[in-house]
């Protein structure tokens, strides 16, 4: 494909505790489905969940509860299965999904204003993040991203987020023009590894102070000012 330079900014925003919180409940969804695989209790905590991918944490999750499988890639075909079974109805519970301060406006602005491209770039395989943004009504604001389907490495998946936004657009976005915005050290991990600009928000259980250990190219406490978080993506 002939594309051209891009003036535009390409965001690519990570999902759960970014955009969303779910309370809790990707977390009982994916555990429910390892208990109904292997026929046991699982457990696994929130840090091991937090800015990893789904097939990164099904692996984990095997490994601390001590779960051998003889075919590894049928097992999380398996799992995932599952968990989008027992994930589609926890989410479509009433007041199970938090829209977090200042996402919608944000969103608003970023799709109406020629500068921005919005996307994703998720741990959640796509099916799973899908469902997750339809319920919080944020779906139709990306037309295309990066999933924990894609790869196991969350710091793999800019690659597959460039090309799919080069394909949609027509346009070759430079290095300096992309930013990944997320809740985490790994989404910071993931800019500087792939030599992109990095947006930290203190909206989970890291503070700007802890973000800001991270040397992010910038980071902010939540979306709530609008015009204070273009500001940073225009720079």
């Amino acid at each position: 494909m002939n594309s051209y330079r891009s003036q535009r900014k390409l965001l690519l925003f990570d999902v759960d505790g970014t955009l969303i919180l779910t309370r809790g409940r990707g977390r009982q969804a994916m555990v429910a489905a390892a208990e109904a695989e292997f026929g046991r209790p699982i457990r696994m905590e929130f840090k091991d969940f937090a800015g990893s991918t789904d097939r990164r944490i099904i692996a984990e999750m095997l490994a601390k509860n001590g779960i051998a499988v003889e075919n590894p890639e049928t097992a999380l075909h398996r799992v995932l299965v599952r968990y989008l079974k027992e994930l589609q109805p926890l989410m479509s519970a009433p007041g199970t999904v938090e829209i977090l301060p200042g996402v919608k406006n944000l969103l608003e602005a970023v799709s109406r204003n020629g500068e921005f491209v919005p996307g994703l770039l998720t741990g959640n395989i796509e099916q799973g993040a899908r469902i997750k943004l339809e319920a919080a009504g944020l779906n139709s604001y990306f037309s295309f991203g990066a999933y924990g389907d894609d790869h196991a490495d969350r710091n793999q998946l800019p690659g597959f987020a460039l090309r799919r936004a080069e394909a949609l657009c027509g346009e070759n976005f430079p290095a300096e023009s992309v930013w990944i915005i997320g809740d985490t050290p790994k989404d910071v991990e993931c800019a500087r590894v792939n030599r992109l600009r990095s947006l930290a928000v203190a909206t989970s259980a890291w503070s700007v102070a802890d973000l800001m250990e991270h040397s992010p190219d910038a980071a902010l406490p939540n979306f709530a000012d609008t015009e204070a978080v273009l500001k940073v993506l225009r720079a």
